[in-house]
């Protein structure tokens, strides 16, 4: 009661927030006032003094210290320059179309500019002038010359937007460029040198993964820093993107799917539990009938556990005696004393279906269906067991155990490989509608972003799910793809110093934006009174009677030539309405993910008398609707929602496109008690007590503001779930963002260093003690291994006796390795082209980097998905996933430099090049003493390596010595003998019995 009366009197902390802000607006007026009687030039020139003023201060705090001093002024400059260009009517053209600048900031407008500027984020509603107030904090901060980024949502936003305010940045001398899809490499360093950069966040994000994660020279990188960035739609990136990482791929090396050949099965199995399912309803429909509600219910749950959408379960859940029943059936089986029933239920479907966790899975008896004959089929082995059996067989050789590992690890791989297969084609099937999350488009599956209703063509579901899709879907299967380089939306815009947003609905996200962005939300007001009515949910029982609701009511309002905005959930739904209305024959508009060419034209046009407009979800935000000549008189525009979405922000989206700038409109929910919202998140209980307590007929519908209530509580479920997903996905992505941070920190370490043979000697410093350690700091030293080491990895040609491992302490052997390899690398270089010389360095370290690197994000991938089953031994996944993937980086790092060292004397830039270093090794013929034809009395060989070639003068010196050596085969003077082909000394028994016996 006193924080209510408190608030009354002090007002909220946002109002207090703006108050604080207002003296700053009045004194932009005051000096745009004072800068009318400048000429253009003179407006212009403080653009230039500012720019040389803040070039001359190093320190980027220091230069945000002079642009908060400025802010007042360069916004006035900003404020001046729209109203000059108003006054002249100046024309131009934007994506092809004629314009006429018309615009001139509001003082609100001016209001969310300094709000922007200090790192927070504006919520305006829609039609208030969002991208005029980027101009504003952009214009300020790309004084500081480090540039500055407008981020959208799509391509076309960020080209409109880019020349739309370009010709004000223009006529302030400043530069703007634009970021596009398919754009080269040179094109988009020129955009981002400009001052003011625009695009869309993937292609942001996806050039931060190129610069750091693939190119190999500072030419081939685009980007130049992230100092100051305005996310646009703020709510749809950063939130609803954000559970999607920005992944590049690259086809897998080998692809083993059997989705061709699991399909027809797969198929076949569905279509018996529809069968079953349908059975099963009919049945509980007679026990209903027969008075036994309980078996009614019992069967009911079973359907709802093997097909949630059937469709005579949806029509018995009108009922609400018979919806009580089978909430209180579901009730009891997830009872602990009652697992066992549970699990014997599940047993008599084929397959459940769960649609909260997007996951479908066999039981025992679709398991048998599909593969009748082998009971373990779906059984993966348990290699350990397996091996330690092997291991303890004293019966095999060594290489029998070796090849018995092989076929055991290749029976598991490829009994995962088929599980996995199943299990995704399952999903495929019994998940994933097409027109709902999918489009079919040019033999392609092409998805469909379920918040903004766009198709998102290049994006492919991971894990073998796409390919499981366009085998049911009987298009093209591509590859399977391998990441090549990721982040997640929320690390890649974490990496900017200073971070703003707008959007017009963030309050209901406010505490996600401070918790993992560090912003703060302020409410911008209106520049005029809201008018729009916001009427109270309808509900209906069925979707069908809700359909037939929405299309009265568009009937209604297209009578007297009310325009109408109808949105919808889904491509499916859009399309339902479509057919409907052309029964009706009401002309219409249909935007969706399949006709998003034409996205802003139709919605720009849907504020004309009579216009009926069905569009998914959110398509066209960004372009105003302005409403046409004597819409004001019908009521302005009416908003009709078809369905509550998951989160709230998205129906307040619909909401806003109606009533901008003090026009009157409306808008009403439909909702029924069949929609997935409902179904998956509403309280079942109440919902079924009301439909009761009011005796809904057929047709008969709900509306009051307490029920609007309740579907917001099934909203604020969801949101707070979503949240949690995409809080856990930031978690795991953290580990990962430390180790992407490091790795790529030393990569562009690379690509900058004018000396890059440092970095090598840095790495023969760290990793050739490391293996010395590793061999011979132990309690029985492995000298023999260690030579062996040395003389695979470098030609240094040394042997046990000469080099003398064992005369030395471990730190000295480690000196004297080090000053060998160094000195031979030396050497080789001498040979190479001058030019080529450190561009070969770089190649080497960037190639072991980015192959190792690649294997080691398909690892980190698989460690995460198997780490949840630890939560079973009562750990914390998360705390698992840290240790192993810190063990794991460690090995990495290792695994890089040991790359390094055995590719430093195997790599050249120049094949003629390598040629004359050998030439001037010593060089050791391992010539053989025995008879060059196998013998039955033959003898063991004995091998001594004899000077050959160039420098063979000087070898006895360098034998075992360190001296940098080769060490070249003899050829064969005889074909090879296979171990059981006849010996060739003509004894008549097996090679492998006679003389190979001792070969």
């Amino acid at each position: 009661m006193v924080g209510w009366i408190l608030k009354k009197i002090l007002g909220s902390k946002n109002q207090r927030e703006l108050r604080r802000l207002s003296p700053i607006v009045r004194q932009i007026n005051e000096m745009d006032e004072q800068f009318k009687s400048l000429s253009d030039d003179e407006l212009r020139a403080k653009t230039a003094a500012w720019k040389e003023e803040l070039s001359k201060i190093p320190e980027l705090e220091n230069q945000w210290k002079k642009l908060d001093e400025i802010l007042p002024e360069a916004f006035a400059v900003v404020k001046n320059a729209a109203r000059r260009l108003k006054e002249r009517q100046h024309a131009f053209t934007v994506c092809d179309q004629p314009m006429v600048w018309d615009m001139v900031h509001f003082d609100v407008q001016l209001l969310g500019g300094v709000v922007l500027h200090r790192g927070r984020i504006a919520e305006m509603a829609t039609g208030e002038g969002k991208t005029l107030v980027a101009t504003l904090p952009l214009y300020l901060n790309a004084l500081t010359g480090r540039g500055a980024h407008l981020v959208t949502v799509n391509d076309y936003l960020a080209r409109r937007d880019a020349e739309w305010m370009g010709q004000l940045y223009s006529f302030l001398g400043l530069t703007v460029g634009c970021i596009e899809h398919d754009q080269e490499p040179d094109v988009r360093r020129e955009q981002y040198a400009m001052d003011i950069t625009y695009g869309t966040n993937s292609e942001f994000g996806f050039d931060y993964l190129r610069d750091n994660g693939m190119a190999t020279t500072r030419e081939q990188q685009v980007q130049r820093g992230y100092h100051f960035a305005i996310v646009d739609e703020v709510d749809s990136i950063l939130i609803d993107e954000a559970r999607t990482p920005l992944i590049i791929s690259g086809p897998a090396t080998i692809s083993t799917h059997q989705y061709d050949k699991w399909k027809p099965l797969i198929e076949q199995l569905v279509r018996k539990q529809n069968m079953l399912c349908n059975r099963v309803a009919s049945e509980a429909i007679e026990k209903f009938e027969q008075g036994e509600v309980e078996t009614g219910g019992l069967f009911m749950f079973k359907v709802k556990l093997g097909q949630p959408r059937n469709k005579q379960l949806l029509r018995m859940m009108e009922d609400p005696d018979k919806r009580r029943a089978v909430d209180k059936a579901e009730l009891s089986f997830y009872q602990d004393t009652r697992k066992e029933e549970l699990f014997a239920l599940k047993e008599e479907l084929f397959f459940t279906i769960d649609e909260k966790s997007n996951e479908a899975d066999l039981s025992e008896q679709g398991r048998s269906f599909l593969n009748p004959d082998d009971p373990n089929a779906f059984v993966l082995p348990d290699l350990i067991s397996e091996f330690t059996e092997i291991d303890l067989d004293q019966t095999l050789t060594p290489e029998e155990k070796d090849n018995r590992k092989a076929d055991r690890q290749q029976h598991c791989d490829a009994q995962a490989e088929r599980i996995h297969n199943i299990s995704q084609l399952l999903r495929a099937y019994c998940l994933f509608e097409k027109d709902v999350q999918y489009v079919i488009e040019d033999n392609k599956v092409v998805i469909v972003d379920e918040f903004t209703g766009r198709k998102m063509p290049g994006r492919r579901w991971s894990d073998g799910l796409h390919q499981a899709v366009e085998a049911k879907e009987g298009v093209q299967i591509d590859r399977e793809t391998q990441t090549l380089a990721t982040i997640t939306i929320q690390n890649y815009f974490r990496l900017y110093q200073k971070l703003a947003g707008m959007t017009g609905t963030a309050e209901t996200e406010a505490a996600e934006f401070h918790d993992i962005y560090k912003l703060d939300v302020n409410m911008i007001p209106t520049n005029r009174p809201v008018r729009r009515t916001d009427n109270n949910d309808r509900i209906y029982k069925t979707r069908r009677e809700k359909y037939n609701a929405v299309i009265k009511e568009i009937r209604d309002a297209h009578a007297k030539n009310q325009p109408v905005l109808v949105g919808s959930v889904s491509v499916e739904a859009s399309e339902l309405l479509s057919r409907m209305l052309k029964r009706e024959k009401i002309p219409h508009n249909v935007l969706n993910a399949k006709f998003h060419m034409q996205e802003a034209e139709i919605v720009a046009r849907a504020g004309q008398p009579g216009t009926v407009t069905i569009s998914t979800n959110m398509a066209g935000r960004g372009t105003d609707i302005k409403l046409g000549p004597g819409v004001i008189e019908a009521g302005g525009l009416m908003v009709v929602g078809t369905e509550r979405h998951e989160a709230r922000r998205i129906d307040r989206q619909l909401r806003g496109r109606c009533a901008r700038q003090g026009d009157p409109g409306a808008s009403r929910f439909y909702v029924s008690f069949e929609d997935d919202l409902m179904r998956n998140f509403g309280a079942a209980d109440r919902m079924t007590k009301i439909m009761e307590r009011f005796g809904l007929e057929e047709g008969q519908e709900l509306e009051h503001r307490w029920l609007n209530r309740s579907v917001e509580t099934a909203q604020k479920r969801v949101e707070q779930r979503n949240y949690l997903i995409r809080k856990r996905t930031l978690d795991f992505d953290d580990v990962m963002n430390m180790q992407r941070e490091v790795v790529y920190t030393y990569r562009n370490e690379v690509i900058d260093s004018e000396e890059p043979r440092k970095l090598i000697f840095e790495v023969i410093d760290e990793a050739v003690p490391a293996k010395v350690k590793e061999y011979l700091d132990v309690d029985e030293p492995n000298y023999t291994g260690h030579t062996q080491w040395v003389n695979t990895t470098f030609p240094l040609g040394l042997t046990k006796e000469k080099a003398q491992f064992d005369t030395r302490t471990v730190d000295e052997n480690a000196q004297f390795l080090v000053g060998k390899i160094k000195d031979a690398y030396e050497r080789k270089s001498s040979h190479e082209e001058p030019t080529a010389v450190k561009s070969l360095e770089r190649y080497i370290i960037l190639n072991a980097i980015d192959r190792l690197w690649q294997e080691h994000l398909y690892a980190m991938d698989a460690l995460r998905e198997g780490v949840y089953l630890r939560s079973y031994a009562q750990k914390d996944p998360l705390i698992e996933y840290k240790t192993e993937a810190y063990d794991m980086f460690v090995e990495l790092m290792a695994n890089i430099k040991n790359e390094v060292l055995n590719n430093l004397f195997r790599s050249t830039s120049n094949l003629q090049a390598f040629e004359n270093f050998l030439a001037t090794l010593p060089q050791f013929l391992m010539r053989e003493h025995a008879p060059t034809s196998p013998t039955a009395g033959g003898t063991s060989r004995v091998r001594e390596p004899q000077p050959v070639g160039a420098m063979a003068g000087v070898a006895g010196d360098g034998d075992g010595a360190g001296e940098v050596s080769i060490d070249l085969p003899v050829r064969r003077s005889i074909p090879k003998v296979g171990r059981n082909e006849p010996c060739p000394c003509g004894s008549g028994k097996k090679y492998k019995n006679c003389c190979g016996r001792i070969a």
